[in-house]
């Protein structure tokens, strides 16, 4: 998952992603080096993180 489609699946801004992937515990994998490198995350590693947000309704 690109970090364009990570930012629309949690609707949130691309800057986000960037800036608070990391300090809230997604794992980017970044390919390539310098200007051009890309971040992907991984699905399933992206849904584990959602599936833990979640809170109780009381």
């Amino acid at each position: 998952m690109t970090v364009r489609e990570l930012a629309q699946h949690l609707n949130m801004s691309v800057p986000w992603v960037y800036r608070e992937a990391a300090r809230v515990g997604l794992t980017a994998y970044k390919f390539g080096t310098g200007r051009n490198a890309k971040m992907q995350f991984r699905i399933s590693e992206v849904q584990r993180w959602i599936d833990q947000q979640s809170v109780p309704l009381s």
